[in-house]
Order: structure tokens, then C-alpha cells, then sequence
């Protein structure tokens, strides 16, 4: 995966798949955009909501150091999370995929399908 180095944080590149039946990390496209499933409609910025959510649990931030400042009303968003490191960006996402791929949820526990 690769996260580029913001000024003081990282950004992230991710493609949001709502109306999803939970919302987890689905993988990651060969272009190293994150694949997340929300299982928000995106209706009324709901979507783009559980979306902050979950990235702020998964990268153990506070949701308002969590912006999305591109593709607010697309599938395919550019998110910028302040005060944490691409690197750790990186060890994070490494952990829910694989944790996904052993079926796991966000915060490690096994994922109820």
C-alpha cells in the first residue's frame, strides 16, 4: 500500500462501497487505494460519516483529525489524517487487511457474518 506524506500527517486514498452489510476493509486495489465497505447509505453524507468513523477506530485518531478533501460525493476519496505518520497509516491498513483476509473486524475481534 502506499500513503503519501501530507504536511503534518498522511493521506489516504480509498474507494467507499456503501449499503454494505457491515463496514470493514475489502481489500486493496492494485493501485494502492483502500477498498472499505460502509454499511451506510449514501444518503445525507451518512456514508461519508461512517466512513471517518471508521478510520478514526482503525487508526486510533480522533474523527475530527479526519478529513476528506476530495471526492466528498464520489465512490473514490482522497482522506487526510493529521497527526499520525504514513507509516503507521501503512502497519495499521497492513493489519485489517490481513485481518480481514482471517475474518476480522476494525478492532481485531472476529467479524459476525
Amino acid at each position: 500500500m502506499k500513503f503519501t506524506n501530507a504536511k503534518r500527517g498522511a493521506a489516504i486514498a480509498v474507494k467507499v462501497m456503501p449499503r454494505a452489510r457491515k463496514t470493514e476493509v475489502a481489500g486493496v486495489m492494485e493501485d494502492g487505494t483502500i477498498k472499505i465497505r460502509v454499511a451506510a447509505p449514501p444518503v445525507d453524507g451518512a456514508a461519508n460519516k461512517a466512513l471517518v468513523v471508521f478510520l478514526a477506530t482503525a487508526l486510533n485518531v480522533s474523527s475530527s483529525q479526519i478529513d476528506i478533501v476530495a471526492g466528498e460525493t464520489s465512490e473514490r476519496k482522497l482522506i487526510s489524517v493529521v497527526g499520525i505518520s504514513p507509516q503507521e497509516v501503512d502497519v495499521a491498513f497492513q493489519r485489517l487487511v490481513s485481518g480481514a483476509s482471517n475474518g476480522l473486524s476494525a478492532k481485531g475481534k472476529p467479524a459476525g457474518r
